[in-house]
């Protein structure tokens, strides 16, 4: 077991409806210091790879994604949510659902952050049926950039979204695949990586 999936086993909790609570260190209150192992490690599974920037969406990607810059040396760029009076001319606009808020959100990046000339990390903490990360790569693929690579921390393996990610050949580096969960016991099963 790595050191992400002891950390889910000992703070994790299990809810009904495939839903799992990790905001103790990952996506409310951040565990920064495991966020700096995350990023060693995102590191280590993408050698060789020519990145010069990372991309994620808000608001839960956003801590992970900047401790990771820090170990690539490249700046971070997000989708926002929600358009507001800073965002100023010609964006990417891909429409995103949400597994955890149930809706959808138009996710937004400026043009003049991303273009042909970008190698791009997309990184994200959960992904389950792979929603943001569908809007992520045609934001990507709209600004010419190249995907490099995929970082999550967290993958419900027992969802579509690793799968349909992984038949696009794009390498897709899941820190920790869980295969089941049972919130009546708190149980989870991890896949052998």
């Amino acid at each position: 077991m790595n050191f992400l999936e002891e950390r889910i086993q000992k703070d994790g909790i299990v809810k009904p409806g495939n839903v799992l609570k990790v905001d103790s260190f990952l996506n409310h209150q951040m565990d920064v210091f495991l966020f700096k192992k995350m990023a060693q490690e995102y590191k280590r599974r993408f050698a060789g790879k020519d990145i010069n920037k990372i991309l994620t969406i808000e608001a839960s990607g956003i801590g992970i994604a900047s401790v990771a810059a820090l170990e690539f040396g490249v700046p971070v760029v997000f989708a926002k949510k929600t358009q507001s009076i800073n965002l100023d001319g010609e964006m990417y606009i891909a429409e995103v659902e949400s597994f955890t808020h149930k809706n959808v959100n138009k996710v937004i990046v400026s043009k003049k952050f991303l273009d042909p000339n970008d190698r791009l990390l997309i990184i994200d903490d959960f992904l389950a049926n792979g929603c943001a990360l569908q809007g992520l790569l045609k934001i990507a693929e709209e600004a010419g950039a190249s995907v490099e690579g995929i970082g999550i921390a967290i993958e419900k393996g027992f969802q579509a979204g690793g799968q349909l990610i992984r038949e696009k050949g794009i390498q897709l580096e899941s820190l920790a695949i869980v295969d089941s969960m049972d919130p009546e016991t708190g149980k989870i099963v991890f896949r052998e990586q």
